[in-house]
């Protein structure tokens, strides 16, 4: 995005609701919303930006519009611009949107009737950018041992494919007894030219179906249940949403909501069912009148650092400032994590890559000494 100052009563064009209408009528993803995190992250960037210069709010969102390169996005804004120019409050436009979440929201709403909504958009600005940041790092430490996977596996899928058939042609044509594991690989070869295509099938239903799934409570449970007992990759992804957990509640605290509300709007930014289910009843334990650090401390999710901080922070009444710091911390450890992880990752597929290969090129050249003694 990039901000176009002009004037702002420029003339409607005709045909303009109409358009609007008919792509908000028309409009399928497949993959989500379109209006993802990088934009979100840009769309309250400008707006701070906008707000903070002195601009009004259905000002700002015109030259929001304006700016936008794709057409869809600058439909999306206008009508949001229209229904500011309506009457509504932002906050109540955006509970009427499904590219805004909850915790959006309600924190553009405390924004609205405390007069800090420049605060507010710089907030969530900042809560978008870091959880950018934090998926790149993901992508990043997984990109090359992807690569390198991929690669091993039409390796052996090439060897499986056409170079063991060669052999087995061979020995077959000379009537060599083949050893136990020459007769495992060429099996398995059979196998993948005969049922390749049905594995193919089943790995291409598997994602459909998936995507299906993801939206099944149960599924969801048993999946991040046993994430977490993955090794590294386990205690990876429980670090990324804990550091998630730790912004949101800083930023909500920030805007000056209570701690039982601020952990009841985390949670819906939380997509990992076991700490779902603990901030359930950490919120539960809230309004019973128990202390936030007491109430983390009944969760094993919760590390003893966390518990420990946030007992400090109630005692001193430092609640936003210990939660900054939890999250500067949880975020280069996610970082850290990641990078370990890659490292960890790329030799591990390289050794079992290798063992493989190994595996078919002992298989394919032990029988060779038996045809050597027949070829005599």
């Amino acid at each position: 995005m990039g901000l176009k100052t002009s004037t702002f009563n420029q003339p409607k064009k005709k045909g303009d609701s109409s358009t609007l209408d008919n792509f908000f009528k028309k409009e399928i993803l497949f993959f989500g919303s379109s209006f993802n995190s990088k934009k979100k992250e840009q769309f309250y960037t400008e707006l701070s930006v906008l707000l903070n210069s002195g601009i009004r709010l259905k000002d700002a969102l015109y030259l929001i519009s304006e700016s936008q390169k794709k057409k869809e996005d600058a439909l999306f804004f206008k009508k949001l611009r229209d229904h500011i120019i309506a009457g509504d409050d932002f906050s109540k436009v955006l509970m009427g949107q499904k590219e805004f979440t909850r915790y959006e929201e309600h924190s553009i709403r405390i924004g609205e009737q405390s007069g800090t909504l420049t605060s507010v958009s710089s907030s969530l600005s900042d809560f978008y950018k870091r959880k950018n940041e934090q998926r790149r790092n993901i992508v990043s430490a997984l990109t090359y041992p992807a690569i390198v996977l991929g690669t091993a596996m039409l390796a052996v899928i090439f060897m499986l494919q056409f170079v063991v058939p060669m052999f087995k042609d061979t020995f077959r044509q000379n009537n060599v007894e083949l050893p136990a594991i020459t007769k495992a690989v060429i099996a398995v070869s059979e196998g993948v030219g005969n049922y390749g295509w049905i594995f193919l099938l089943l790995l291409l239903t598997f994602l459909i179906v998936q995507r299906s799934l993801n939206k099944k409570a149960f599924y969801c449970r048993q999946r991040d249940l046993f994430l977490l007992k993955i090794p590294f990759l386990g205690l990876f992804v429980k670090v990324s949403n804990i550091a998630r957990f730790t912004q949101a509640v800083s930023l909500l605290i920030n805007a000056k909501v209570s701690i039982p509300q601020s952990i009841k709007l985390a949670k819906e930014m939380i997509d990992f069912v076991p700490i779902e289910d603990a901030l359930n009843n950490v919120e539960q334990d809230l309004i019973k009148g128990e202390s936030l650090s007491k109430c983390l401390s009944k969760h094993s999710i919760f590390d003893s650092k966390m518990v420990a901080l946030v007992r400090v922070a109630e005692q001193t009444n430092k609640t936003e400032f210990v939660f900054q710091r939890l999250n500067e911390q949880y975020n280069q450890e996610v970082l850290r994590r990641s990078k370990q992880f890659s490292t960890v990752l790329e030799p591990l597929i390289i050794l079992v890559v290798g063992i493989i290969v190994a595996v078919i090129l002992i298989a394919m050249y032990l029988p060779m000494f038996e045809l050597g003694n027949v070829l005599k």
